[in-house]
């Protein structure tokens, strides 16, 4: 099946994206991105270190792979520009995926910052990548911002909850353009499944693998259920019905004849 994701100008063949933090060691890296088949990576700024190469993850990550680095660490607009900025520098990348938090108990991004700062990314040529709550109008604020993608989470950050957010990341993939990428709180394959077939572009996973008993055969298991689920949205899911049908005609075959 031929069926290319197109976004940022770059053509993508996996669904799946993989967040790089809270790995036990930067060693299995290599591991989780084979085993998921993901082509994209994204990165904290803040764990680039090329004075101590055993402690930077870039050398970590396969030479194929698409990093993107995230403005993780930001309270608002003008940390997250300096941290893109910084990130441009290092990577020689336009893509960004913009996280701005003030709250440390939540973790929940502010919305109206990151539209800001969409706006202000985009007309410096970066490829943004909004991460925010599931809200209508921000969204559209950081379309009209400029932004390349929109990556609404499932539940608050690290949870494992799960798609919680459902009724608002379908009312996203109704009503925005641009692709939606579930990102974050997904805590088993069966939920990246689901927001594959709600018809979300591709999904972010991290916690959900490296918090696993097996990382690597749980990457795995994330490549599976976004294939499944993105193979089922394709094929136009059956409608619900509330009164029972039988699959073969109830005829009368059973009856003796005469």
């Amino acid at each position: 099946m031929n069926d290319i994701l197109n976004i940022a100008g770059i053509d993508l063949e996996s669904r799946i994206f993989i967040g790089s933090g809270k790995f036990p060691n930067n060693e299995l890296i290599p591991k989780i991105i084979e085993f998921s088949e993901a082509q994209v990576m994204t990165v904290a700024v803040r764990r680039f270190d090329f004075e101590n190469p055993k402690e930077n993850i870039l050398n970590y990550i396969p030479k194929n792979i698409r990093i993107m680095p995230n403005t993780s660490g930001a309270r608002n607009v003008d940390e997250a520009v300096r941290i893109a900025r910084i990130a441009k520098a290092a990577t020689k990348t336009d893509l960004i995926k913009i996280e701005i938090i003030n709250d440390n108990k939540y973790l929940l991004p502010d919305n109206y910052q990151t539209a800001r700062a969409c706006e202000v990314l985009s007309k410096e040529g970066f490829k943004a990548f909004a991460y925010m709550n599931a809200d209508l109008y921000a969204a559209r604020d950081m379309q009209n911002a400029g932004a390349t993608a929109i990556m609404p989470l499932g539940s608050p950050i690290g949870t494992n909850k799960g798609l919680k957010t459902r009724e608002m990341v379908k009312i996203l993939i109704e009503e925005i353009e641009l692709p939606i990428i579930v990102d974050a709180g997904l805590g088993k394959p069966s939920d990246a499944c689901e927001c594959m077939e709600l018809g979300c572009a591709a999904v972010m996973i991290n916690t959900a693998i490296s918090s696993s008993q097996n990382p690597v055969l749980m990457a795995e298991a994330f490549k599976d259920a976004v294939n499944a689920g993105r193979k089922a949205f394709l094929a136009k899911i059956g409608i619900v019905s509330d009164r029972a049908k039988a699959s073969s005609p109830l005829t009368g075959f059973l009856q003796d004849k005469e």
